[in-house]
């Protein structure tokens, strides 16, 4: 089983409390404010589980007039070293792409195993 669960465009970390046997997961990437949290015996009661909170969650800002919290804009500031801002528009260059998609395109493929 992957230690993540996605869905609805929300990210979940899962672990298994081994001293109790249960699984449980949080939603990742929300503020500080906002946590949400599901558990289960089996994977297929913390899928339930997880699907369940993030239904009640999403139909708790409907029922408030509340828009619910994205995760991600799809903008990203990086502070990074300059030679590496260097080396990275050479590489967009020679891929014959925008720094900006060159960039999308790494962080896809850094992270594909984990989502």
């Amino acid at each position: 089983m992957s230690n993540t669960l996605t869905y609805q465009g929300f990210t979940a970390r899962v672990e298994l409390d081994e001293e109790s046997g249960v699984f449980w997961g949080k939603v990742l990437g929300l503020p500080d404010h906002l946590s949400i949290s599901f558990e289960g015996e089996t994977v297929a009661a913390l899928r339930t589980d997880f699907h369940q909170a993030i239904d009640f969650y999403l139909a708790e800002c409907q029922r408030t007039g509340a828009a619910p919290y994205k995760p991600a804009s799809g903008k990203l500031m990086l502070r990074i070293p300059p030679e590496v801002h260097r080396a990275a528009l050479t590489a967009a260059e020679a891929a014959g792409t925008s720094l900006n998609q060159w960039a999308a395109n790494a962080l896809l493929h850094a992270t594909q195993s984990t989502v």
